[in-house]
């Protein structure tokens, strides 16, 4: 069996936070993550307005000649009612996924209670209390600041410790995990479920590497660590096991909350989207006299609207699962299993 030393941890040590452990700009990942869906969206609608207005611009024919002279309106008029019917259909699908997942017989929903009701008296145990927080924030806040607690008992455990380089890479251990406890127990606090700072704070809590380090620790050191020291990390180990399913938990509930805003949000937008599709359908006469607005074809003007606001269910759907997808690609694995590339691979046995 292999004895690493801190500055093996430190090398292979991932980064706490998601902004670390991503590899990507501030901007992108606020933009993918953070952001409200609806800029995201208005931004969407706002690139392809100006996109259909600039290349007007640019084109070498005249803009009102260009969108006059064929009855290329007509086409993309009715390839965007076409588009958004599609929408609408697409969304009434995942309505329906949504609502099956909460469908069932009486007897599956009552062990769905029991199970939920065993991990709360689990957690509860662990958390040392009569009952478990129902509030997810609360729930999660509760689980990171009992792994702050057993870090400390650790730490106390090992002061005495006569070998020195063990002490100060338990020590190290324990002091990334109060750094990374308390940031996201500040995230934690206040935050109300249907929000996405509930979901951001948990993730930046790197339990995954946490859990690996906490049984490599026992697994290197069982015949130099004390009884006590063992103790600790077991439990350290096991609140770790537990903040894991209740993380993908609440995810999973998040989600389901996000379709549903979804669904609801493209319902909406999808009238103004058929209104504008059809009134280019209808009512844009390309034979009357060019008029001009600034010194550029009214047409013009026109056609990127008509564009931008027929596409507005596009640019919702966009913006939604641009973040469901990011959350799903930094949370694919439970427990103590790293997909992201890390300095190096660890072998504890040689």
């Amino acid at each position: 069996m292999s004895g690493g030393s801190a500055d093996d941890d430190s090398q292979g040590q991932t980064s706490d936070t998601i902004r670390e452990r991503a590899g990507a700009s501030t901007a992108k990942l606020w933009l993918l993550m953070s952001a409200d869906r609806r800029l995201v969206a208005l931004a969407i609608v706002a690139f392809l307005f100006l996109g259909v207005f600039v290349g007007g611009i640019v084109h070498p024919t005249p803009a009102h000649q260009l969108v006059t002279a064929s009855d290329s309106v007509d086409t993309l008029s009715q390839a965007l009612v076409g588009s958004t019917v599609t929408g609408v259909t697409l969304v009434l699908t995942l309505s329906q996924l949504v609502l099956s997942q909460e469908q069932g017989a009486v007897g599956d929903q009552r062990e769905r209670m029991e199970e939920a009701t065993t991990f709360r008296s689990d957690a509860a145990a662990v958390l040392e209390e009569p009952v478990s927080p129902t509030e997810p924030s609360a729930f999660l806040r509760a689980l990171v600041e009992a792994t702050q607690r057993r870090a400390d008992d650790l730490d106390a455990a090992v002061a005495d410790l006569e070998r020195d380089d063990v002490r100060e890479r338990i020590e190290e251990y324990v002091d990334s995990i109060r750094e990374n406890a308390e940031e996201v127990s500040e995230g934690l606090e206040g935050a109300h479920f249907g929000e996405f700072d509930v979901i951001k704070a948990a993730l930046n809590f790197n339990y995954s590497w946490k859990l690996y380090t906490a049984r490599r620790l026992r697994n290197e050191y069982e015949g130099t660590l004390s009884r006590n020291a063992l103790d600790c990390l077991d439990d350290l180990a096991g609140v770790l096991e537990l903040f894991g399913p209740a993380r993908e938990h609440f995810k999973t509930l998040y989600f389901q909350w996000e379709l549903i805003d979804l669904s609801r949000t493209i319902l909406w937008v999808s009238l103004p989207s058929l209104l504008a599709s059809t009134w280019a359908l209808l009512y844009f006469d390309g034979d009357a006299p060019p008029a001009f607005l600034f010194g550029l074809p009214v047409s013009l003007f026109q056609i990127a609207a008509v564009v931008a606001v027929a596409l507005l269910p596009f640019a919702v759907l966009l913006s939604y699962i641009l973040r469901i997808v990011t959350v799903t690609k930094r949370t694919l694995s439970i427990g103590p299993f790293i997909l992201r590339e890390t300095d190096r691979d660890v072998d504890l046995e040689e």
